[in-house]
């Protein structure tokens, strides 16, 4: 957990305005943070083990814009890439226009950006000390089991849910918790290392291909598509379906994986691969 706060740290500090990468990186590490904190949180001080989830999430909130429109472009360029004609036709759409143009990276932050790597500077300080006081020296094997155990009965609920209604909102909650069991997953390899890296392996399968679903989601939204508006050219309808087109790809490849993981009755004692576990 300190070695996720530290190198966040080294990344936000690194230069004056943190790159695409880092900011992603930086959000991976607080979302890495977050899921250790609820792993140990039954052997720690509630109070202060609350206090800093609630940090780090302030903190990947503050750091949440300043990737969103280089994804946006990102996703929106493959597209160019794959359905060239389609975007010879979309010339002079102004949303579309102004996303695909590249704006040179500023050699200082803006105020509202200094404001934020300051606030987030001390978010991760203060997470930081206060963590070096929760003393965490013997952990209790089977308190953290049942907390792995918890997290991924999370993950059961989120995939039923979105398996029989797959709203994009559901997706992405699907794809919150499956993330935080892949990332608590880690410190389990030691039980079974050829078991757990093959499960998390799967499970970043899924979460990759619900991401791509989402920032296909986060497009249309960016983009402002209305179906029912009459004036939509007949390129611009289509290029949003080839969009939900790829959206059900995506989501076909979730299915199988996340059933064979997620599909109650299923036990975390085989996924896991354990002879013997109690919870």
């Amino acid at each position: 957990l300190s070695e996720y706060l530290n190198e966040a740290m080294v990344l936000l500090k690194k230069s004056p305005v943190p790159d695409d990468d880092s900011v992603h990186d930086m959000r991976v590490l607080l979302k890495k943070s977050r899921a250790v904190l609820k792993l140990i949180g039954p052997q720690t001080d509630q109070e202060y083990n609350q206090k800093d989830i609630n940090s780090l999430k302030d903190a990947a909130r503050l750091m949440s814009g300043w990737r969103d429109t280089t994804v946006l472009r990102k996703t929106l360029k493959e597209l160019k890439k794959e359905y060239p004609d389609l975007f010879a036709g979309l010339s002079g759409n102004q949303k579309i226009d102004d996303l695909l143009k590249k704006h040179d990276a500023p050699a200082s932050p803006s105020p509202e950006m200094a404001n934020g790597i300051e606030e987030i500077e001390n978010l991760l300080k203060k997470t930081a000390y206060r963590i070096r006081f929760q003393s965490v020296q013997n952990p209790n094997p089977r308190l953290l089991l049942k907390e792995l155990q918890q997290t991924y009965q999370r993950g059961v609920e989120h995939f039923v849910i979105a398996r029989n209604s797959p709203k994009e909102k559901k997706l992405h909650d699907l794809r919150k918790k499956s993330k935080d069991f892949l990332y608590q997953l880690y410190f389990f390899r030691p039980l079974n290392s050829r078991s757990v890296k093959a499960l998390e392996k799967r499970l970043e399968s899924i979460t990759k291909n619900l991401g791509r679903i989402n920032d296909l989601a986060q497009l249309i939204t960016a983009l402002g598509y209305d179906y029912t508006d009459q004036s939509n050219t007949p390129a611009y309808n289509e290029l949003i379906i080839r969009m939900r087109e790829k959206q059900d790809k995506y989501l076909e490849k979730v299915w199988p994986q996340a059933s064979k993981i997620f599909c109650p009755g299923i036990s975390l004692v085989n996924l896991l691969g354990y002879k013997l576990l109690v919870i």
